[in-house]
């Protein structure tokens, strides 16, 4: 099978009875529910992008020659890096940044983890069967244009218990097995994506103690297997409409809280089973290229989203007739941000490392900062559009009112923009940036960008202590030392 068309995705959305529930209700069809089927169609319009930029956001199957999507790709060399970059750009450029898991993120996730199948493999190659079966998955994700979503984080009861993990009933974890299968029971969060997902991935997050082999699992499975079930958050589309509401009407990728009800695990779908040194493989595999590669999607994904809001910034300040050095300073700070991450992407593509068997990977050092900037750059954007617009941000005419014809010439007359920009420019213009900062959208969406790469202090802890070659702030200091002694 070669690369999908939108089509061909919503029929396969359409042939899976999945247990997906949405305001007490178990939804049917995807595609026609009245909160979902807008997303649905913005994901089918990802899929046929793919076709419409094929030359950027297709490459051949290295074994088989069929056209797949170049976020499955194994990079051999810096230009098969750009190359996968600059198809990552063309395919964010479909949500403008505002849907932060569309199939990519997970392609690269797992094209990582096939390169670095070795890493699978554990002390004594224990887990032999579980590095082939994801080889094998990584290859069937890639050809059948699956899409896939994930949950990987341990929901929380008492944080003051939750880490310790072990006799957690609560999190996910290992109950039994059979010749054929594992069988898992527990709660996962958060499955972004999936109402529009076809399968389910588990794979290792944050590190786990030792003797937790039980919770030391891996796989993926369809989403309408037996005893998993999804329970989506209020909608964000349910109301919305396309003027009114311009990204919600077509935005909302859904996060569910997922439960594996005494789910049984075919054995050729498991990556890691929980058997002695799973413990192992499941702290090591995340160190080996995986942030590398799954940063490159997301800082580029954040690039087109920060072009965007500079672009809305700008055209807000230039409707109000804005340029006061206080809105100039905040448009400039805006443009700082999308050139360091622009920035960013180029420096860890054109300084890309050569990996195991041969696959490169981008420079961590270029991307890794970006993991805790973005998480508290992002809320200063909605800050700053929210400067720039204040209460015009609010005296928005909707669309029933810009069509009521007693309403509309006083609209017209009093609700103008500057530079002859008609009412409805305006309206639409403002009503828009309002939907990116305080809408239910602009509210989820500024949750998920301070906390899916986990929390910016987070990061910047784990950036410090794993920087282990400080020679050269060493050898700066210890001459500024030394020079001080001898005087």
């Amino acid at each position: 099978m070669t690369a999908r068309t939108g089509e061909q995705f919503l029929e396969g959305l359409r042939k899976t009875d999945r247990q997906v529930w949405l305001k007490g209700e178990r939804v049917g069809d995807v595609t026609e529910h009245p909160d979902l089927a807008a997303a649905a169609t913005t994901l089918a319009g990802v899929f046929d992008r793919q076709h419409s930029y094929a030359e950027e956001c297709l490459v051949p199957d290295p074994e088989t020659g069929e056209a797949v999507n170049i976020s499955h790709m194994l990079p051999r060399s810096v230009e098969d890096l750009r190359r996968r970059a600059r198809g990552l750009a063309r395919i964010s450029e479909a949500t403008v940044g505002l849907m932060g898991r569309t199939p990519d993120y997970m392609n690269v996730k797992f094209a990582s983890f096939a390169a670095t199948w070795r890493d699978w493999l554990g002390p004594g190659e224990v887990n032999e069967e579980g590095a082939a079966n994801l080889v094998a998955f990584q290859k069937r994700l890639a050809r059948g244009d699956i899409s896939l979503t994930h949950t990987i984080i341990q929901p929380t009861i008492d944080k003051a218990r939750d880490p310790a993990i072990l006799g957690n009933k609560v999190t996910l974890h290992k109950i039994g097995e059979t010749p054929e299968t594992i069988v898992v029971r527990g709660a996962r969060v958060l499955a972004t994506l999936a109402p529009f997902a076809d399968e389910i991935a588990v794979y290792p997050a944050l590190p786990i103690p030792p003797g937790a082999e039980d919770y030391a699992l891996g796989f993926s499975i369809p989403v309408d297997t037996p005893g998993l079930v999804f329970l989506c958050r209020d909608s964000a589309s349910a109301t919305a409409e396309p003027f009114d509401q311009p990204l919600s009407s077509r935005f909302d990728e859904q996060d569910a809280f997922v439960i594996f009800d005494d789910v049984e695990i075919p054995r050729e779908r498991v990556f890691l089973d929980g058997r002695p040194g799973s413990v192992e493989v499941y702290n090591l595999v995340t160190r080996t290229g995986l942030l590398d590669n799954l940063t490159t999607q997301t800082t580029i994904r954040a690039l087109t989203k920060l072009e965007f809001a500079y672009g809305l910034a700008t055209r807000m300040a230039a409707t109000l007739g804005d340029s006061s050095p206080a809105t100039l300073e905040m448009l400039g700070e805006l443009l700082s941000y999308v050139e360091v991450t622009r920035n960013a992407v180029l420096c860890s593509t054109d300084h890309g490392r050569e990996g195991p068997g041969g696959v490169y990977f981008p420079d961590g050092r270029a991307l890794t900062p970006m993991r805790s900037l973005l998480a508290t750059w992002f809320p200063r954007v909605n800050e700053i559009i929210m400067l720039i617009g204040s209460h015009n941000l609010l005296a928005t005419p909707s669309r029933r009112e810009l069509d009521h014809p007693s309403l509309r010439p006083l609209i017209d007359e009093f609700l103008h923009g500057a530079e002859g920009t008609s009412a409805e420019e305006r309206a639409a213009l403002f009503r828009l940036a309002w939907d990116f900062v305080g809408s239910t959208l602009g509210g989820r969406n500024l949750l998920y960008e301070r906390f899916y790469l986990t929390s910016a202090s987070r990061n910047r802890i784990i950036s410090h202590l794993a920087n282990s070659d400080r020679s050269r702030p060493d050898e700066l200091l210890d001459g500024i030392l030394a020079s001080a002694r001898q005087r």
